[in-house]
């Protein structure tokens, strides 16, 4: 066993989600959304490229030493899987690593809306998870590719950057690939999957141009296409995918987007009150004729009455997932107000609390 497979059994004992390995701090460990240090030392920089080096081969030793970063995935026997970040800071080496649990839960298990099922019924178009780094999204797209492994024979191709869970063939047949690894990139992997027959295409980072536009020509194509995004509700989604592109491509990317997007979830993770733990809320757009209109016409605002209206179908905004939580006790008014994006709801509350 490598010496930090130690903190990586003690990390999930703990029920943490993330380690923090830096030179010039005590390790640290994320328990709960809080970052809490080790009753440790702090790490020299020698000690932390120890820890570090162990664990990868040379090709990888020498990319961490050329590029100055690296992500890959590390296994744990018997433990669970690790998200690998290596970088280089102020201070010398430093590595963040994410735990990713063995087993794939289903969307019940995770506390999300159960309508986002129906998105793993579609046979086309485009469906967005989005949400800031550490929310969850991996996990929900991973219940939802395992609902349809369990449920329909397809193909179903990842691209990932590493790859977390590890999917076994059940109904379906999953080829999941690495970037770095299996290809060079997501525009790479994406371009050649249009020649492998796929019916499932899953995007782990929708982080270029170059990316978005070959996810929305492959949803175009009559493929299901699961993507994520930094952004934290639907309007802002819809926005960030028409902006990244230049001016005079605008409309194009606006009529694509219009018949091509099926549904975005947008999600965030807050601390329970009780400090054990943390629960999802969700924002859930379902798309239809006239959300297409909607996002054809450049009335990106509108998507906030069309979900409001949308109540009954299961759409719900971000804000109205976050008073559900509240008034279930679930989370203190503070944790709603900071997480809430039209602050003014919450303000009565959190002054009163």
């Amino acid at each position: 066993m490598a010496a930090i497979d130690e903190f990586f059994i003690a990390l999930r004992d703990q029920g943490g989600s993330d380690l923090h390995l830096i030179a010039g701090q005590p390790p640290k460990f994320r328990i709960h959304g809080r970052l809490e240090p080790l009753n440790m030392p702090a790490l020299e920089d020698e000690e932390v490229r120890e820890l570090l080096y162990e664990i990868i081969d040379d090709r990888k030793r020498h990319r961490f030493e050329t590029h100055w970063d690296l992500d890959f995935a590390y296994e744990v026997p018997g433990c669970a899987r690790f998200r690998c970040n290596y970088m280089m800071h102020h201070y010398g080496a430093g590595a963040v690593f994410r735990i990713i649990p063995t087993k794939i839960k289903t969307i019940a298990d995770l506390g999300v809306p159960t309508v986002i099922e129906k998105f793993a019924h579609l046979t086309s178009g485009l469906v967005l998870v989005t949400g800031p780094t550490g929310s969850g999204k991996s996990t929900t797209l991973a219940a939802l590719i395992d609902f349809i492994n369990s449920n329909w024979a397809r193909h179903v191709i990842t691209i990932e950057d590493p790859i977390e869970f590890v999917h076994q063939n059940k109904k379906s047949v999953l080829t999941q690939r690495e970037v770095g690894n299996d290809t060079e990139g997501f525009a790479q992997a994406l371009r050649a999957a249009a020649r492998e027959d796929p019916d499932v295409v899953l995007v782990g980072e929708m982080r270029d141009l170059e990316t978005i536009s070959l996810a929305l020509t492959c949803a175009e194509m009559g493929y299901l296409v699961f993507g994520t995004l930094h952004t934290n509700n639907a309007p802002k989604t819809v926005d960030r995918i028409i902006d990244v592109f230049p001016e005079e491509q605008q409309e194009q990317i606006r009529t694509m987007l219009a018949v091509s997007l099926q549904g975005v979830v947008s999600q965030l993770l807050l601390r329970t009150l009780d400090g054990q733990g943390r629960c999802a809320v969700n924002e859930v757009l379902i798309g239809s004729p006239a959300l297409g209109n909607i996002i054809r016409e450049g009335q990106v605002h509108k998507i906030i009455s069309y979900i409001e209206a949308g109540r009954g179908e299961g759409m719900q905004l971000m804000d109205d997932s976050i008073m559900a939580r509240l008034r279930e006790g679930k989370v203190s008014p503070n944790e709603a107000y900071m997480k809430a994006i039209d602050k003014s709801r919450f303000e009565h509350l959190y002054q009163s609390a």
